[in-house]
């Protein structure tokens, strides 16, 4: 995530991120289900219309990073050199992402959501949405209609790895065995190397 410039974006986004860890922690110490919205609001010292300015929904607190990770997706498509191969830049930008998912500390908020049937259908609803956004990215790279099949499903197999990998014991063999199939389909559906 770019870091704010101006003083009042960096307000901004010091509140944000207190609301977010505020409400992560309270979470995982009573349980998602028993923590309100009043409840974080409170705790961070916030109104509720504040908190709400920042984050559309109890299940977002969990997800405060959703934006960062899908732009983070669409600048490996769009940042990526002239001559930069499609797949790898988007490998390496999942591996880093489930290097991060799977630090220390990251399994009980994993289990948290897993745990939860509200966050695995807002992670569900999050990754279809992170699924149309690459593929559009994608789309728009090679100049073609967005609503490709080939690029959607392409995009659902790289935003897949991501979770396949999170959840195995271990994430990077996983990330490259993964990506080695969404390579082989990608060469014989473009028919050419990724």
């Amino acid at each position: 995530m770019t870091v704010p410039t101006g003083r009042r974006e960096r307000k901004k986004a010091a509140t944000r991120q207190k609301i977010a860890e505020t409400a992560l922690r309270l979470f995982l110490e009573r349980g998602y289900d028993a923590v309100g919205i009043r409840d974080v609001a409170a705790e961070a010292d916030v109104a509720v219309t504040t908190l709400f300015s920042h984050f559309a929904s109890k299940e977002a607190l969990v997800f405060e990073q959703d934006q960062n990770f899908e732009q983070r997706l669409t600048q490996a498509v769009t940042d990526r050199a002239p001559d930069e191969p499609l797949i790898p830049a988007l490998r390496l930008a999942i591996r880093t992402m489930v290097q991060h998912c799977a630090a220390d500390g990251a399994a009980p908020i994993w289990r948290m959501i897993d745990e939860t049937p509200a966050l695995r259908q807002y992670e569900e609803s999050m990754r279809l949405r992170h699924a149309e956004s690459l593929a559009a990215a994608i789309a728009a790279d090679l100049d073609q209609p967005p609503n490709t099949t080939v690029y959607r499903a392409i995009a659902k197999f790289v935003i897949d790895a991501f979770s396949l990998a999170r959840e195995a014991d271990d994430p990077e063999a996983a990330v490259d065995d993964i990506f080695r199939m969404i390579e082989a389909a990608w060469a014989l559906t473009v028919g050419t190397p990724a």
